[in-house]
């Protein structure tokens, strides 16, 4: 299972780039992907972008990077290492519909599965069957990331998003979730709550 995240430019892949991409092989989680690219000349950059990122426009139009092209390229070379190639993401809609979205402007073969498992699901899920109910707020899902971090006695430390520590974030959530342990020895000092333990 190929755990994925993406940084971006801004909300819509239409409109905006794709700088960074971040994976990990779930059931061999060492076998990492980190990769930055400068975007097209054509993307656009919203300033919301920058501020999750730290970044500036400069940064992420640097022309001594790789093109998105030659990113993505790298990206689908690597997953060839996963046995699974079923993605997981937090938001599989936005990082995996971004991904779809450049391959075929690239005219690159996709070589992930269309089945995708969505963090932000499964998190909903069990917190519902142990609450009674979802977690909202004005009438839609609650349950980002860092929602999900704390239901799985995780703390959001983050000061700047980087794809490959959101993807590693992502696969601890869903290794706490599914099967009750920790997968990271970085995040063992935060304890597997009781209520997601399987005895």
């Amino acid at each position: 299972m190929i755990v994925v995240d993406i940084e971006t430019s801004g909300l819509y892949p239409e409109k905006h780039g794709i700088w960074q991409i971040g994976a990990l092989d779930f059931y061999n989680p060492e076998n990492t992907f980190l990769e930055e690219a400068r975007i097209d000349n054509e993307d656009q950059v919203e300033v919301g972008a920058l501020k999750v990122t730290g970044k500036t426009s400069a940064y992420l139009r640097n022309i001594g990077k790789q093109s998105e092209k030659q990113l993505l390229k790298h990206f689908f070379t690597w997953t060839k290492t996963a046995k699974i190639k079923n993605p997981l993401c937090q938001n599989p809609q936005f990082d995996l519909g971004f991904i779809t979205y450049k391959a075929r402007k690239y005219e690159l073969n996709y070589p992930l599965h269309h089945r995708a498992f969505d963090l932000h699901s499964i998190a909903q899920l069990r917190y519902s069957q142990l609450n009674g109910e979802l977690l909202l707020k004005e009438n839609h899902s609650d349950m980002g990331l860092s929602k999900i971090l704390e239901f799985c006695g995780l703390e959001d430390n983050r000061k700047e998003h980087s794809a490959l520590e959101d993807a590693k974030l992502t696969a601890e959530c869903f290794s706490r979730i599914a099967k009750g342990i920790s997968l990271f020895s970085q995040y063992s000092h935060y304890k597997v709550p009781g209520y997601l333990k399987w005895y």
